[in-house]
């Protein structure tokens, strides 16, 4: 079912809040609210997370070994090297549209949840709610600092790592390797902080999901 609309509402962009409202609703119909879309959606953002974590590790790994190269197939390497780059391209493309739907359900959730305080009776409980929700934001916007951080350094490392593709497949030689294993160097040096970032983004991923798990 949420497939289904979810894949109308995609090819009707002009109308997407209607079909963000039709989608939630006929997911409550069948006992799904936002809560657990959201869990879902953070779920697949770490997923994606981690899939994007490990092609940057083999793109990181390719340019070890093109630092170390003392001859072979250059034209290989060069192959190797651009299928890690498009690989890594792919997955970064897919890790920011998931994060951009986890802020999405987050934001309808929160103002949701914003709205429904004003519907309690009973003071302490709407304040104990209150509490609960600012909680679960405060949670949430660590969470989403620590995506889009590691979002951010995806596109710069990808560009410098488009730049030597592009220089090795016009200059397959020994002494084209050897004039960028300095950028090779700093590139590597990128890499690793996007990864250790990435691991923080998926811990706190695990975390946000312990907590809405956990209050049910």
């Amino acid at each position: 079912m949420k497939h289904i609309i979810l894949s109308v509402c995609l090819t009707a962009p002009i109308v997407l809040s209607g079909c963000q409202t039709a989608y939630y609703s006929a997911m409550e119909k069948v006992g799904i609210h936002k809560r657990d879309i959201l869990v879902d959606r953070v779920e697949d953002a770490r997923d994606a997370q981690t899939d994007t974590q490990e092609e940057f590790q083999t793109a990181y790994e390719r340019l070890v070994t093109l630092t170390n190269f003392d001859g072979g197939e250059i034209e290989k390497v060069y192959n190797q090297l651009n299928d890690d780059y498009e690989s890594s391209e792919a997955a970064a493309k897919r890790v920011s549209d998931k994060i951009d739907a986890v802020e999405d359900v987050a934001e309808d959730l929160f103002d949701e949840w914003q709205e429904e305080l004003q519907q309690y009776s009973n003071q302490r409980l709407r304040a104990a709610s209150e509490r609960k929700l600012k909680d679960t934001e405060r949670q949430f916007n660590q969470l989403l600092r620590s995506m889009r951080r590691a979002e951010s350094k995806m596109a710069p490392i990808l560009a410098t790592l488009k730049d030597n593709v592009l220089y090795l497949k016009h200059n397959l030689n020994a002494a084209a390797i050897a004039a960028i294993k300095g950028e090779f160097d700093s590139l590597k040096t990128e890499i690793s902080a996007l990864i250790t970032d990435m691991s923080r983004a998926i811990e706190d991923s695990n975390e946000f999901i312990d907590t809405l798990k956990a209050q049910g």
